[in-house]
């Protein structure tokens, strides 16, 4: 291996590197000093409590931006962190900046440091520099800032509170308000009062209490505004100084020694007060240029004037008045205050005042000390006052004089305004105005009346104490002394300056009649406008005259007289009353009526209803009748009448009558019931209260009447319709209701009177039951039909002989007629037959029988029909004893109404049966109404008499088989019918 060494050649080659890295490290320390910025050194503060600014110094070398931080030194909680550029004084070489702090810089010590900043490079902090609060541990008072600040209105303060060392705190109070508050140390909390408001004149109390409410401290603060003065103006009142004024604006709200100072060109100036917010200030010499400044505690204003002396007089109130008085005129003087007026051209005013009512002249002249007043009243009690201005260059007028009081002297009176008002008796009255205070001059002490009659030159003078205004007239005892047509009467007034000028007015000795169209006046604008034709005979012009309607004797009228040549007027009155009519009457001067009107000054509803509001009825209608309003209660024109009808609670009109003329209506076509009426009348302003009146409607004669004479003559109609057709149908009638009855075929001739019959006694007939079926219970009267007659269906019955010496063999027929048995008519001495008739058909031989024999009438026997008794073969039926003769039919009696039979009983005595002649057959009757309608009216035939003399019923049975049902089903009424006709047949 080889070995290295070293030789004296190598040195020389390491010395130049060495040099070159010393002077690389040389110029990179030289390059790292000159990075570095300088820390801000001998930093100062210097606080403005009241500004609640802080000013900061310090030496910063050649930055121009710097970070500043200002701290709460005890909670070391940041208030203010920002880099600000600040630049050097060249003066002093020191950077200085200012710092407004929100709370006073009493409330807590604050620490501040600062550091110089180029870019991102910054230099350390410098030392903490610390202001001091009053929140020290050495300072242990309970106190509170800022004290007794003053703000403008809508600021933002904010107050902080030290408690005291040891306590606790409590609550912050702005006013009557609880605040919410902010801990800026251990003993030091604040609020904040945000928009404040403007303070009274005491300011605005900030208090704060400990915990608990043992101590409180606090503070007050004045809120207000700066000053803002106007309207400043300067004058002058003696042609030397100068009074300056002006508006000192809105309130500023701060009194005492935070008030608003002024000064006049930069002279304090003693400000007095005129009016509200107006406030003055003299300068001894005029000065053409004028600055005002005023200062408050928030800010000053100013504002300037300017004007020539000789532009801006304005002189002063005259004094010392007096006056030279006369009845129509004065003299007014009064002295100026100052001489330099007597060379100055002045315009005055004169107020007067009389009677609360005021009236202004004007004069001028230069130097004006006096002027006259003209067209004064008499006796009239005068108020005057007098201010005066600059008559070239005017500014403004002076100020007014005291008032001054004077009376005029009196006058002799005006003229009374007379007239006079005519009653319908020949006796009126003369009546004239009293004269007014201002018309009289003075106190009236009498009237004077004169009564002349031009013509004859007769008068009549009366004088009158003051307080009279009528003295009345007779114009019958007028005419006695004068024969002219009119008289004149004469008024005068007197007062103590003398006697009036004569009023007088032409009073007419005789009426006449003037029939004139009354017209209407209508009111508006305060009075009636009325308006006339111009007449030739009113030369001396026209009086209107106007009075209650409703008064017609000495009637307080009123009057007012019209200019000749006015055909026009408007009759105004205080005493016009609403709804009240009025006369109005226009006059010529010579007391022609010339033309009338009537009027309301206010239309009313009418004050009564109508009066003897009657109903009356008349048929189906009701009359309404009423009476005419008073005049008095009409209170306007009526312009007609409304009817109502009253339905409950409501009312509905039935008819509008605009025809005051008529006062009757006539509701129609009312049915029966109760009705109520009411009738108002109505003018324009609407209607009165009604009159109501009821009626109550009864069924009407008339109708009665009708339908009585309606129901008669429907029904002799239907009697006559009835008739008629009973008379058409008379043969049906006769057929179906009153049929013939056949009158007994005996032999011989009857037409003449016989004397008593001789029929000789008959021996007892024979009945031989020849056949006796089974009896059909359909079945309940046997019809007798004559043997040899059988073939001959029944005709040629009543051809034969009555009386027959033969046995004659009989066949019967039940027919049915009733469910009950047939009772025997005339039943014989001896005992009757008991057979049945129960068989449908039975074969009866009659033996012996006789012409003086009745005929046969069977009795079915109940007890035999419904037990089946067989009847005895040989059935002899007596007729009684004695002679033979004729005997009739007889009549039943009618049962009794328990239906009780009666056994039967004999036939009279023979003496008695034969003892008279001829007597009428009586009519077969049912045994009573019940078994009437039981029969149901199937047997017709047994309702027919039968003779004595046959052996047959004599009533036909229709002969025919196709009739029989109709002879079985004939209606009860028929049958009833049939059975009236025949038993009132004789």
């Amino acid at each position: 291996m080889p070995r290295s060494g070293v030789t004296p050649n190598s040195k020389p080659n390491c010395s130049p590197m060495w040099l070159i890295c010393f002077l690389m490290g040389l110029s990179a320390v030289h390059t790292h000093a000159k990075d570095v910025l300088t820390v801000p050194q001998q930093v100062s503060i210097s606080p403005n409590y009241y500004a609640q600014q802080l000013s900061i110094s310090w030496l910063g070398g050649s930055a121009t931006t710097f970070d500043l931080m200002i701290l709460r030194t005890e909670l070391n909680e940041t208030v203010f962190y920002e880099t600000v550029p600040v630049t050097v004084n060249q003066m002093s070489g020191r950077h200085q900046w200012n710092w407004t702090s929100v709370e006073p810089l009493e409330c807590t010590s604050l620490s501040i440091k600062i550091r110089s900043r180029e870019g991102q490079t910054t230099s350390e902090w410098s030392n903490t520099e610390i202001l001091q609060g009053s929140d020290l541990p050495s300072n242990e008072k309970f106190q509170m800032f800022p004290q007794d600040r003053v703000v403008p209105v809508g600021a933002n303060t904010t107050f902080c509170c030290i408690v005291e060392e040891g306590k606790l705190f409590g609550t912050i109070h702005y006013g009557n308000a609880v605040m919410n508050v902010t801990r800026l140390s251990r003993r030091s909390y604040a609020t904040t009062a945000i928009n404040q408001g403007p303070s009274d004149h005491t300011g605005t109390n900030v208090f704060c209490y400990d915990n608990p409410k043992a101590k409180l401290t606090g503070t007050v603060v004045f809120v207000g505004y700066p000053p803002l003065p106007s309207d400043f103006v300067c004058e002058t009142r003696d042609l030397t100084s100068a009074v300056c004024q002006w508006n000192e604006g809105r309130s500023t709200h701060l009194y005492g020694r935070r008030r608003t100072y002024y000064s006049l060109n930069k002279r304090n100036c003693t400000v007095a007060s005129l009016q509200q917010k107006q406030r003055e200030c003299s300068v001894a010499q005029w000065e053409d240029n004028w600055t005002l400044v005023a200062v408050n505690p928030l800010g000053q204003y100013s504002i300037t004037d300017s004007a020539e002396i000789r532009h801006r007089v304005r002189p002063v109130a005259p004094e010392n008045l007096i006056s030279v008085i006369h009845a129509w005129n004065a003299t007014v003087m009064w002295q100026w205050k100052h001489n330099s007026y007597s060379s100055l051209a002045l315009f005055c005013q004169v107020e007067l005042t009389s009677q609360e009512h005021k009236t202004t002249r004007n004069f001028s002249g230069e130097g004006l000390r006096s002027v006259v007043v003209l067209d004064l009243y008499p006796d009239e009690d005068y108020s005057v006052k007098v201010r005066c201005g600059a008559q070239q260059n005017f500014w403004r007028w002076g100020d007014w004089s005291k008032p001054f009081s004077f009376k005029t002297n009196i006058d002799a009176p005006d003229a009374p305004d007379v007239w006079k008002y005519i009653n319908r008796d020949n006796t009126g009255q003369i009546i004239w105005k009293p004269l007014t205070h201002r018309e009289s001059h003075g106190q009236i002490t009498g009237y004077e009346v004169t009564l002349w009659s031009p013509e004859e030159n007769i008068q009549h003078t009366e004088t009158v104490p003051p307080n009279t205004f009528i003295v009345p007239l007779n114009l019958t005892q007028m005419t006695t002394f004068s024969n002219d047509n009119k008289v004149i009467a004469t008024v005068i007034a007197k007062n103590a300056a003398g006697a009036s000028q004569p009023a007088s007015v032409i009073i007419p000795l005789h009426l006449t009649d003037v029939d004139l169209l009354v017209s209407r006046a209508v009111y508006m604008y305060g009075g009636f406008p009325l308006s006339w034709q111009s007449d030739a005979n009113a030369t001396c012009g026209y009086v209107v005259e106007w009075h209650d309607a409703l008064c017609t004797r000495d009637c307080p009228v009123e009057w007012i007289k019209v200019a000749a040549g006015n055909t026009n007027v408007s009759v105004q009155s205080a005493n016009f009353q609403p709804g009240v009519r009025y006369n109005i009457s226009l006059y010529s001067c010579s007391s022609e009526l010339l033309e009338r009107w009537q009027g309301y000054m206010q239309e009313l509803v009418p004050s009564s209803s109508v009066p003897q509001l009657s109903t009356s009825q008349q048929d189906s209608d009701v009359l309404l009748s009423w009476g005419g309003i008073p005049l008095v209660d009409r209170r306007g024109y009526l312009l007609g009448y409304n009817i109502y009808i009253s339905n409950g609670s409501q009312l509905t009109l039935l008819a509008n009558l605009s025809d005051l003329g008529s006062r009757k209506y006539t509701v129609k076509g009312l049915s029966e019931g109760s009705y109520k009426f009411t009738v108002k009348a109505y003018t324009s302003a609407g209607e009165d209260t009604g009159a109501t009146a009821s009626i109550t409607l009864e069924p009407y004669t008339d109708w009665l009447i009708l339908e009585i004479l309606a129901s008669l003559g429907i029904t002799a109609l239907f009697l006559v319709i009835v008739t008629f057709i009973c008379y058409k149908k008379r043969k049906w009638v006769k057929t179906a209701f009153y049929p013939d009855i056949p009158e007994p075929k005996l032999p011989g001739d009857w037409s003449r009177r016989q004397g008593p019959l001789d029929v000789k006694p008959s021996p007892h007939s024979m009945v031989h039951i020849v056949e006796k079926p089974d009896w059909d219970s359909s079945k309940e009267v046997l019809v007798v039909i004559p043997e040899e007659d059988e073939e001959e269906d029944g005709q040629g019955i009543g051809d034969e002989p009555v009386d027959t010496d033969e046995p004659t063999s009989l066949r019967y027929y039940n027919q049915v007629v009733d469910e009950r048995p047939i009772r025997p008519r005339f039943p014989d001495s001896s005992a009757s037959s008991a057979s049945s008739l129960d068989s449908a058909r039975t074969d009866v031989t009659y033996t012996g029988i006789q012409t003086s024999v009745s005929s046969l009438v069977f009795q079915l026997d109940p007890q035999g029909s419904s037990e089946g008794h067989q009847p005895q073969a040989d059935l002899s039926v007596s007729c009684g004893g004695g002679g033979g003769g004729y005997r009739p039919q007889m009549q039943p009696r009618a049962p009794s109404d328990d239906l009780d039979l009666s056994p039967p009983q004999s036939f009279p005595e023979p003496q008695a049966a034969s003892a008279g002649g001829y007597k009428p057959q009586r009519s077969w009757h049912l045994d009573s109404p019940v078994e009437a309608e039981e029969s149901g009216g199937l047997a017709p035939s047994l309702g027919s008499p039968t003779s004595v003399a046959s052996t047959q019923f004599l009533l036909p049975d229709g002969g025919s088989e196709e009739h029989d049902d109709e002879r079985r089903q004939p209606s009860s009424a028929a049958t009833w019918f049939t059975n009236l006709l025949s038993s009132t047949k004789p």
